[in-house]
């Protein structure tokens, strides 16, 4: 195991959740042995460590013709993702064949943004397909990719380090699948992202503060196993959206979560939250749904609450609190349901 570069024990658990993931798939598709075999030799490579990303050898026929060189990298790029496919059950990659890429299935080919005579691939949406395998390095060769969705499906492993180089990427949508590691640092060399759903995986560790100095839309990273402080430049982010629920942080909600203007939705629900709800709360006029039940919160609720007309859904269920409701909250005009049951308030 020398030159992997990752801990024995955390190699071989990783390749067995991967195994886990797609043992039906060997069972249903009537795999020999030896195949079943050489596909969990991938799986194992496919984890060499966290600075080496996993590539295939994809061979371009002499014969094959592209339009441009962008449409060749993107074959390159999506036959090599198929060989990094172990089970598609509905075959959602069963017409990735041969060069014309643009009329494979769930791809989508549209003008490049800057010179609208070449035709480039600029999404791929593969939701719901329940696939097994992992993200090929060879991706990232897909550099005119605007939209990236695979959610609801088996897909394992760390996101590559080569998806820096996707500099157009607007919306990137992991959700529900089986990646594992640390936080994927690499969202973070995207210039163009806008929406990151990262919700329903096996991420854990800290999550970088410099995720919220970044110009995001939207931010879903809920239900993993991340583990931290919110830090005190929370409230530097533009984003509408926000979910990180149903992870492990724990101390404060920052009083920087005032400045988040832009602020329609957050929901910190199930954290191990432990502080008091700061005043501030009160600035984000825009806000309609504020969720932070199933925490550890102290303190009353503030009567800023007051200031945030346009709420429409405030949970602040099973946590600490006490004291008087700030009538406040009572004369919000759009409010429609306040859940604050299991608290300790008084009158």
């Amino acid at each position: 195991m020398k030159g992997i570069g990752i801990p024995w024990i955390l190699l071989v658990v990783v390749s067995l959740l991967c195994f886990l993931v797609s043992s039906s798939a060997f069972s249903s598709t009537g795999l020999s042995d030896a195949e079943a075999a050489r596909i969990r030799r991938r799986q194992l490579l496919s984890y060499r460590d966290e600075f080496g990303d996993r590539g295939e050898s994809v061979r371009v026929p002499p014969s094959f013709k592209f339009p441009n060189d962008r449409l060749r990298n993107a074959y390159i790029a999506l036959q090599a993702w198929k060989l990094a496919i172990f089970s598609d059950p509905k075959n959602l990659t069963g017409d990735w064949v041969g060069p014309n890429v643009c009329n494979y299935s769930n791809v989508f080919c549209a003008p490049l943004p800057s010179n609208a005579s070449l035709i480039v691939v600029a999404g791929i949406d593969l939701n719901h397909g329940d696939i097994a395998g992992y993200l090929p390095e060879e991706l990232s060769l897909l550099a005119d990719l605007a939209l990236f969705h695979i959610n609801s499906n088996r897909f394992c492993g760390i996101i590559p380090h080569k998806f820096e180089r996707l500099k157009l990427l607007f919306e990137l949508d992991l959700s529900n699948n089986r990646f594992a590691g640390r936080f994927p640092d690499v969202v973070l060399r995207l210039p163009s992202l806008k929406f990151l759903d990262l919700r329903y995986n096996e991420f854990e560790g800290t999550v970088p503060k410099e995720l919220f100095d970044k110009d995001l839309d939207a931010i879903f990273i809920n239900d993993n196993r991340f583990v931290f402080d919110i830090p005190d430049n929370f409230g530097n982010s533009p984003v509408s959206v926000i979910v990180l629920a149903n992870n492990r942080f724990h101390g404060c909600v920052p009083s920087s979560i005032g400045n988040m203007s832009r602020l329609n939705e957050i929901l910190l629900l199930n954290n191990g939250l432990k502080s008091c709800i700061p005043a501030e709360i009160g600035r984000l006029k825009n806000l309609t749904v504020f969720d932070v039940s199933f925490n550890e919160l102290v303190g009353p609720l503030p009567d800023s609450f007051g200031g945030m007309l346009s709420l429409e859904q405030l949970d602040v269920a099973h946590n600490l609190l006490s004291g008087a409701i700030p009538k406040s909250i009572c004369q919000l005009p759009r409010l429609k349901n306040f859940t604050y049951s299991y608290n300790i308030f008084t009158g």
